[in-house]
């Protein structure tokens, strides 16, 4: 297969499998520099574990992973450990945020665990909150905010290290449909804004209506939407 022109990651013939359980089936997937990627498809199509895969977290049986010109796929932990770190950025259904941090803390946490002082890993935060209209929560804990600002919060935590990549698993699905609205707008400017690719894993169509460019999944095997006849 012939990557597209300019493509940052690009995936090929992905086989996944747990035990007898096909999770994928020779997927493919490829996302360019700002550019918003839906992957649809029911509960159970694979489409998490296609995510998985692409971000490192998870390695392929087989098939090849290329993410700007290196492969992912044979990378030791410790490789794909310092790109979701440093290059990727992650945005899941709960937030997942530390509820022992205030938000600010949450936000600058990615930058603290790569050695930024705490003042300028704090200043970044407030700025990226400040974006995601949530500056006004920073000495406030997880536990005292709304579903929808606690997800903003995260959405500014996965920005904040200027990932080239953001990977973001049913962003919306715990939020009201005008909190998931407003969610992704600021998600899809802000990632566009600094030219970051993003893979939005969702099965609700209003949230794929973000996206540039949808692929479906079904039954472990996926098909660009833009390209199919």
């Amino acid at each position: 297969m012939t990557p597209p022109a300019g493509s940052l990651l690009v995936a090929h013939d992905l086989r996944k499998s747990y035990g007898p359980t096909v999770a994928l089936d020779g997927a493919a997937f490829s996302v360019h520099p700002g550019e918003v990627v839906a992957v649809m498809g029911p509960s159970g199509s694979g489409k998490s574990t296609l995510l998985h895969c692409l971000a490192g977290i998870v390695r392929p049986d087989s098939g090849s992973i290329t993410y700007a010109g290196r492969e992912l796929t044979t990378m030791s932990d410790t490789e794909r450990s310092a790109l979701r770190r440093g290059e990727f950025g992650f945005v899941f259904q709960f937030g997942q945020l530390v509820p022992e941090l205030t938000c600010v803390e949450n936000v600058a946490l990615p930058l603290r665990l790569n050695g930024t002082p705490r003042k300028e890993a704090e200043r970044t935060a407030l700025t990226w909150m400040e974006r995601l209209e949530v500056h006004d929560l920073g000495r406030k804990r997880p536990g005292e905010v709304s579903g929808g600002q606690g997800q903003r919060v995260a959405v500014a935590r996965a920005l904040v290290t200027g990932p080239r990549l953001l990977f973001a698993d049913e962003p919306t699905g715990a939020l009201d449909s005008l909190n998931g609205e407003r969610v992704m707008e600021l998600l899809t400017d802000a990632a566009r804004s600094t030219n970051a690719a993003v893979v939005l894993v969702t099965h609700e169509a209003r949230v794929a209506a973000w996206s540039d460019r949808e692929i479906v999944v079904r039954d472990g095997r996926s098909r660009d939407m833009e390209h199919s006849a």
